[in-house]
């Protein structure tokens, strides 16, 4: 498993690549739920999502490689671009068809290439183990990688640096690399807080799992958190573990409480947040999510079709 030291060295290792984002008070979800609330702003990453943390940290423990390459749903990817550009190296990203276009044309603009391959996650990872296997290309998975989950847990440390009293951490959870990471941190330096899983209801996989016990396929289908949806590999040896003995309860959402959560940081706390991003606010809106001290949420993205998100404002979903 991941630990507080293999964190604290992924800190000083990404240091200079990656940017130290803001907390901000919320004051409407503060008095909704009668404790500080806290939003941690990490959609304002250099990429527009946490995803840089791991990628930087992973990219730069690589050795002589031929390119990097990974299957992504659009955050990791571009975050594994611009990695990749910083150090010199070639890097192919095998996405989904269900990949909103906007992501596509950010990783391309980064000099990588977007390569998109079947209708699900599962299947883009065949065409990144081919370049590996093939090509001589270093495969960084989006969440079940050591250097990956350490990166992102950078962000646990930093929240306890700036939110010390926190009581809990809101984590939005797909593959589990996120909360593996944050968690490990939070709970090494405080074993007393809590953290709090959210994710979608249609095509949860970590939450499918976790209920067989065991890594399992689910179908993976089209929704407003898309960066939460993919499997979780049924090989699976770190973030699931991690996710299962770390997190202490799970929330999974509607379609209209996301949207409902994109809204409101939209309208009352100027925050332009993606699907994935906004489910925090989404969970304490829908009477979901409590804590006994201050809560942090992370907004862990930003990077949302600007069309998408005039409808949403007017209330599609």
């Amino acid at each position: 498993m991941v630990g507080l030291d293999d964190i604290r060295a992924a800190q000083d290792r990404i240091g200079g690549l990656v940017r130290r984002t803001p907390v901000k008070p919320s004051a409407s979800l503060s008095d909704l739920l009668d404790v500080p609330v806290w939003l941690k702003c990490e959609h304002r990453q250099l990429t527009g999502a946490f995803k840089l943390r791991g990628a930087s940290n992973a990219v730069a423990r690589l050795g002589k490689v031929a390119g990097v390459t990974t299957a992504s749903t659009g955050n990791h990817g571009r975050a594994l671009a611009h990695a990749a550009r910083h150090r010199g190296l070639p890097a192919v990203i095998c996405v989904s068809s269900l990949v909103p276009r906007n992501k596509l044309d950010a990783i391309a603009e980064l000099g990588a290439e977007a390569r998109v391959i079947g209708a699900s996650q599962d299947q883009a990872f065949d065409e990144a183990r081919r370049l590996q296997r093939d090509e001589g290309f270093a495969l960084i998975p989006p969440f079940d990688h050591a250097d990956v989950i350490a990166g992102q847990g950078t962000l646990g440390l930093e929240i306890l640096d700036q939110i010390p009293d926190a009581g809990a951490i809101a984590v939005p959870l797909s593959g589990g690399g996120l909360l593996a990471g944050v968690a490990a941190a939070a709970k090494a330096l405080r074993p007393d807080i809590r953290i709090i899983g959210i994710s979608m209801e249609r095509g949860a996989a970590m939450a499918a799992s976790l209920a067989a016990g065991h890594p399992v396929e689910v179908a993976e289908v089209e929704t407003l958190a898309d960066s939460l949806g993919g499997g979780i590999g049924l090989t699976n040896r770190l973030s699931f573990p991690m996710v299962r003995d770390l997190m202490d309860d799970l929330i999974l959402l509607t379609e209209g409480e996301i949207a409902a959560g994109i809204r409101h940081l939209a309208q009352a706390d100027g925050e332009m947040v993606e699907g994935a991003g906004a489910v925090g606010a989404g969970a304490a809106l829908a009477g979901r999510l409590r804590a006994g001290g201050p809560l942090v949420l992370i907004l862990s993205g930003g990077n949302i079709d600007p069309a998408a998100h005039a409808a949403i404002l007017e209330g599609g979903a």
